[in-house]
C-alpha cells in the first residue's frame, strides 16, 4: 500500500496522472531550514522526516507492504532557500529576486518501508524573464503565489515568464515523477 505523506494537491494530481494508487496521510513536522543548511540537504531531510513520521504512525495498523512517500520542494537562488512566502510583501521580494535570473528548484524524495529507506533529490534549473512591478503586483493579486515555494507556480500564470528549464518539469510542479517511479521500482 502506497501512502503519500503530503497534503499537496499538486503531488496528488501528479501521482494520479502517472497511474499510481495511493492513500494520503499528511505529515505535520516543522519545516524550517537548519542554520546554513544546504538546499539539497534541507529537502531530503524534510522528505525523510515526513515519510518516517507517517510510517511510524501507520505501521502498527498496516500490512507489512506499507510504503510511504515523503517529499519536499524548495526554490534556491545563489544557494539561498526561498520557501513559501509569509505574506504578499515576501512574495513580491521573492519574485523580484527571481526576475531575469535562473534559479534551481530542488525536490527531496524519500521512500520508507519496513525494510529500508531510499532518499534522493532532483534539481531543475528554471529561467525567469524580467518582471515589471505591475506584473508582480498583478500576479500576487491572483493568490497563486501564497502557498508555493519561490512564490510561483510553473503550471499556472507564471508559465508565461519561464522561457526555459533544464531538467524535470514535474519537479518544478512539486514531484519528480520519474525519480519517484524509479525509487518505487527499486523496492520490487
Amino acid at each position: 500500500m502506497l501512502v503519500l505523506a503530503s497534503a499537496s494537491p499538486r503531488r496528488r494530481e501528479l501521482l494520479t496522472q502517472a497511474g499510481f494508487t495511493f492513500e494520503i496521510h499528511p505529515a505535520h513536522i516543522p519545516e524550517d531550514p537548519l542554520p546554513n543548511e544546504d538546499p539539497i540537504a534541507y529537502v531530503t531531510r524534510l522528505a525523510r522526516q515526513k515519510a518516517e513520521a507517517v510510517f511510524a504512525a501507520l505501521s502498527k495498523a498496516s500490512a507489512p507492504s506499507l510504503v510511504v512517500l515523503g517529499s519536499d520542494t524548495t526554490v534556491t537562488l545563489d544557494n539561498h532557500i526561498l520557501g513559501k512566502p509569509e505574506n504578499e510583501e515576501d512574495a513580491a521580494r521573492m519574485l523580484r529576486l527571481l526576475s531575469g535570473r535562473t534559479h534551481r528548484v530542488v525536490t527531496g524524495v524519500a521512500i520508507v518501508t519496513e525494510l529500508r529507506t531510499e532518499v534522493a533529490a532532483e534539481v531543475t534549473a528554471v529561467q525567469f524573464l524580467t518582471l515589471s512591478e505591475k506584473e508582480i503586483r498583478d500576479y500576487i493579486a491572483t493568490g497563486e503565489p501564497s502557498d508555493k515555494a519561490g512564490a510561483y507556480a510553473i503550471q499556472g500564470h507564471a508559465a508565461r515568464w519561464i522561457p526555459r528549464i533544464e531538467g524535470c518539469y514535474f519537479n518544478v510542479v512539486g514531484l519528480p515523477i520519474s525519480l519517484v517511479s524509479t525509487l518505487l521500482q527499486s523496492l520490487q
